[in-house]
């Protein structure tokens, strides 16, 4: 027999499992709990601000055509679908715009779009309180992250991790959220797993959001059968034939379990002010303060030097785009837009954006350059204008762990992004719920506000 189909066997996946499983409310450090507070208004808002995105209209028309009862809500949408539909249209949302938080210790992961999606449609399955919906959250991070970092060179196979990596966190998060013993969280983990794709090469098109949602919904179907008892390999993430032995030329198995209960991974989430890739952030801070210091018009600009860490010319590499969403995974774009808006939001990657004269003239002024010797989150930015020069230096990007966001930024971009779609006094109210949801009984108190 197969020892890892042996209810007896001890193995990583198993022993991780256990740990996740057994974990309680009162185990989450305090900055556990409020990094959860902030991840979950935080992406409620970047959920609200994609629902109102055409592409939101073509799943939602396949979904209703495809029918389904009505048991979980569809965020600002006035309808509920079932509880795999609904997380794959919220998970969507959450992630459309690029604007939701990544995790980037190791692994640079979307995890609240999947995972909330999730959690959000099984809290209406049943009654789940505030606390055991953020430990949920936080459980759901320590699969996904810990999953990916077992897998160093997961992310240059051309796996999009959100896909991959959500599939996971999702399932594993739904599963705790289900109260699921040790050996049915296994197994939830292990047909999440299972389930995993998504691929680079669709960024920049309507797929890259689907990830996210399909990762959610996958995460939902797994719990939801490894309630009932279907079963999976207790070792699909270590296995010879496991994911970090196929989704990786390397495998760093021990990861899985490294340092378990030294603290929670959730503690180092970042967060967006900018609606596009993270790798983009730190050249974005540096433009900006150039604006702000030379007080130039794009017309005077004779040239733009940004000098990034290799990845991020890797990752937007998209030199002439022609869709909002293709300008998200453009440098030259980026440069452009922060050194005119002075910005880098929403509303500067929408596909007017990515043809306005202005910025396609500005961006064809852009050089980049890559240099191993910078961080992930630095930049170095240059401009020259006749005889003016001027350069910034950004060591740590804005919204990441070392350089956060307040959570005053936070609300202020929850705000933003909601008040649009479900007004003021409704946005608020939600600001209210969320920062003390240790005190909500039933998580559907929140989830009306949503609909």
């Amino acid at each position: 027999m197969d020892q890892s189909l042996d209810i007896n066997t001890n193995t990583l996946t198993k022993t991780l499992c256990a740990f996740l499983a057994d974990a309680q409310y009162d185990d989450l450090t305090s900055r556990a709990v409020s990094e959860a507070k902030r991840g979950v208004l935080d992406w409620l808002g970047c959920a609200f601000a994609g629902s109102r995105h055409a592409t939101i209209d073509k799943l939602l028309a396949v979904l209703q055509e495809a029918g389904g009862k009505p048991q979980a809500t569809v965020f600002a949408r006035g309808l509920k679908l079932g509880f795999l539909d609904a997380p794959l249209a919220n998970g969507q949302m959450g992630h459309l715009l690029d604007f939701d938080d990544t995790h980037a210790g190791g692994v640079l992961l979307h995890t609240s779009s999947p995972v909330l999606a999730a959690l959000f449609a099984l809290a209406e399955r049943a009654p789940v309180s505030g606390k055991n919906f953020m430990l949920a959250y936080a459980v759901g991070f320590e699969a996904g992250v810990r999953s990916g970092r077992s897998a160093p060179h997961h992310h240059n196979g051309g796996w999009h991790l959100t896909g991959t990596l959500g599939s996971i966190a999702a399932g594993v998060a739904a599963g705790r959220i289900l109260n699921l013993n040790k050996q049915q969280l296994t197994y939830a983990m292990g047909i999440a797993a299972t389930q995993a794709g998504g691929m680079q090469q669709n960024r920049g098109t309507l797929c890259k959001s689907f990830h996210a949602g399909k990762a959610a919904a996958n995460g939902v179907l797994a719990a939801l059968l490894a309630e009932r008892g279907f079963d999976s390999t207790q070792e699909i993430i270590e296995g010879k034939k496991g994911f970090s032995r196929i989704y990786s030329d390397t495998a760093d198995v021990d990861q899985l379990t490294a340092n378990l209960g030294s603290g929670w991974i959730i503690e180092s989430n970042g967060h967006k002010p900018y609606a596009c890739g993270l790798v983009l952030h730190p050249l974005i801070d540096a433009v900006i303060a150039l604006r702000a210091r030379t007080k130039l018009s794009a017309a005077e600009v004779d040239e733009i030097t940004v000098r990034v860490h290799p990845l991020a010319r890797s990752v937007t590499g998209v030199v002439e785009p022609s869709t909002g969403l293709q300008s998200k995974f453009s440098i030259a774009h980026s440069a452009a837009a922060a050194f005119v808006d002075g910005n880098a939001g929403v509303a500067q990657y929408t596909d007017a954006k990515a043809t306005d004269p202005q910025l396609v003239a500005l961006r064809r002024k852009v050089k980049v350059v890559a240099d191993e010797t910078l961080g992930t989150d630095e930049a170095h930015a240059i401009v020259v204008a006749g005889s003016v020069r001027a350069e910034a230096h950004v060591l740590h990007a804005s919204g990441t762990v070392a350089n956060p966001m307040s959570d005053t930024a936070i609300e202020a971009k929850f705000l933003a992004n909601a008040t649009p779609v479900i007004g003021e006094a409704r946005a608020k109210r939600v600001c209210e719920v969320v920062w003390v949801l240790e005190t909500v009984g039933d998580m559907r108190e929140l989830i009306g506000l949503l609909a």
